[in-house]
């Protein structure tokens, strides 16, 4: 293998160095970015359960937070916090929403109301920020309508087994009147015979 020339010794290194510089600026900016992972999209809940709304980020340095709520009656700010410091929940979500560090955050108690599109603002103290959506289904709970219907055809059954008796019973009264009448004719007949036997 032939030695470098002088002139392409330097072209050379100047092209090493650019490549240096290239990556170092590229490291670095990447430290400076944000990134944000959300592990489920979309979550199906039932009425009065625990959501876990989760996320995960990186970035440099220590970012700020925040969380919204979207849905057909317009947006709303849930909290925002600094992880390590205590978070600043809006008077819709007191008590009903815990933080944690990594992102997450916790409703308490769903209900049908909270259904909508949960939007994450993940901003770093350089200005540069990432968000995500994480979209919120909450239907009522499935044994309450089991619960409703279940006596409801209860109480059918005992209306039709209180009307099963009653006409037992009127079955019963009129087979027996029945009887009567038909005991009380044969009397007449018989009556009628003997007076006919006893005119003769």
């Amino acid at each position: 293998m032939r030695p470098l020339r002088t002139g392409q010794r330097k072209h050379h290194g100047v092209s090493l160095g650019f490549l240096a510089l290239s990556l170092t600026t590229a490291c670095c900016l990447q430290s400076q970015g944000v990134s944000l992972y959300i592990p489920q999209s979309t979550i199906n809940a039932t009425v009065k359960e625990d959501i876990l709304l989760s996320v995960e980020y990186s970035c440099h340095g220590v970012p700020t937070i925040e969380w919204k709520y979207t849905s057909n009656w317009g947006v709303q700010k849930i909290v925002e916090w600094k992880p390590g410091a205590q978070a600043n929940i809006s008077q819709s979500h007191k008590d009903r929403v815990g933080t944690f560090d990594n992102g997450s955050i916790q409703l308490f108690s769903v209900g049908v109301r909270d259904s909508g599109y949960y939007v994450v603002t993940v901003t770093e103290h350089l200005g540069s920020s990432q968000f995500g959506t994480i979209v919120l289904h909450v239907s009522e709970i499935l044994y309450e309508d089991l619960h409703f219907v279940a006596v409801f055809l209860a109480l059918l059954a005992a209306v039709a087994a209180v009307l099963i008796s009653l006409m037992w019973v009127c079955n019963k009264c009129a087979y027996k009147f029945q009887r009567k009448r038909r005991h009380k004719l044969k009397e007449n007949t018989a009556e009628e015979i003997e007076l006919q036997d006893v005119e003769c």
